[in-house]
């Protein structure tokens, strides 16, 4: 490996093949060997009293109506509803198994889904669907859901809808539960966060890579250590950008707190810092997503049937949050959250599994 002063940096071939077609690019990989972690120094806790952490249910309720528009309504907290936009394609294409998504990502007039099937073993595709020429084509929720089926075959308007989705060449992926948008730059990123089994990583580095909108492949990898002295964390498993490029992920270092994570991603550099407020009640068990709303400025951090919001603009420096500062939403859907994006406007879209969907929020700023 030739190196360019503390960088190094690869050319690598061929992504794809084993699951669903070879597809031959060029992707850059950086091997930084500075740290990547800023030391933490000191650390307040914040009492978040208002968040209630919220159990992983012992068993996951499928959507009410497989077939048709649900709903996923708070009962606690910050009101909001979520309604069915678009049931996802079940079957997928060429009949593959697309009921485990795991994360999605609107940006303009497109959304960006990660399938990564447990079978796949740390590999998965991303899918992009063409939200504008979907209603366009008046697609109900059931002709998305269908539009693979043999059924939907003889179906003009089927084969049509199909033309207003993408399916990406399958790469390592990791678990592929981090899919963001760097606002600044109008960039994809992702972790490839590999796990030999759920939520346990195969090794301690973090890696970062770019993803092409239109080949659906990453094109641009960073391997860091995010490492200070003797702190250290592996890569992070959600990912989201704010207005001004910067980064974050969160993590649940014990039974309920949350520690949040704020850098900067470079073409040849990373670099993150734990601010300095941990949040002493997280939403739940489960770190699900992470998502920035840039129509009210404020983080959402998604675990199942609940999410707590604060203001990012409150984390800079040593950080100014308050308790009030922190709002939270539960539910009782028991449903699995697994994606949480927003529309430039501020509308929000709730991916959920178990008869896999996408739902939209009735309110722009919760």
């Amino acid at each position: 490996m030739k190196r360019i002063g503390l960088i190094g940096i690869v050319i690598l071939g061929l992504s794809g093949g084993l699951f669903g077609g070879s597809t031959a690019h060029a992707m850059t990989t950086v091997v930084q060997s500075s740290a990547a972690l800023a030391n933490p120094g000191t650390l307040r806790t914040l009492d978040d009293a208002q968040v209630h952490f919220t159990p992983v249910p012992k068993t996951y309720a499928p959507a009410a109506n497989l077939n048709g528009v649900n709903q996923i309504v708070s009962d606690r907290g910050t009101p909001v509803t979520f309604t069915t936009k678009y049931l996802l394609p079940i079957p997928g294409y060429d009949h593959q198994a697309w009921g485990d998504p795991q994360s999605e990502m609107v940006v303009g007039r497109y959304l960006y889904v990660i399938y990564c099937p447990t079978a796949w073993h740390n590999r998965g595709r991303i899918v992009r669907f063409d939200l504008a020429k979907l209603e366009n084509l008046q697609a109900t929720p059931v002709d998305v859901q269908r539009v693979y089926s043999t059924a939907a075959d003889s179906s003009a308007h089927e084969r049509a809808i199909r033309t207003a989705i993408k399916v990406g060449p399958a790469f390592v992926t990791g678990h592929g539960q981090s899919l963001a948008f760097d606002w600044r730059t109008h960039s994809l990123y992702m972790w490839c966060d590999r796990e030999s089994a759920p939520r346990v990583p195969v090794n301690q580095f973090g890696y970062l890579q770019q993803i092409s909108p239109k080949s659906l492949l990453p094109v641009h990898k960073i391997r860091f250590r995010l490492r200070a002295g003797g702190f250290a964390v592996p890569g992070g498993h959600v990912l989201a950008f704010d207005r001004s490029g910067r980064a974050y992920f969160w993590t649940r270092p014990n039974n309920h707190e949350v520690r949040l994570y704020q850098g900067r991603v470079g073409r040849r550099h990373v670099i993150f810092r734990l601010t300095k407020q941990v949040l002493a009640h997280g939403p739940g068990t489960r770190v699900q997503s992470l998502a920035f709303n840039p129509h009210n400025g404020r983080l959402y951090l998604v675990s199942d049937d609940s999410i707590a919001s604060l203001p990012v603009a409150k984390l800079a420096g040593n950080g100014h949050l308050t308790s009030a500062d922190v709002h939270w939403t539960h539910f009782a859907s028991r449903r699995e959250f697994e994606g949480l994006s927003f529309a430039a406007n501020g509308r929000a879209y709730l991916m959920g599994n178990h008869q896999p969907e996408v739902l939209t929020s009735d309110s722009l700023s919760w």
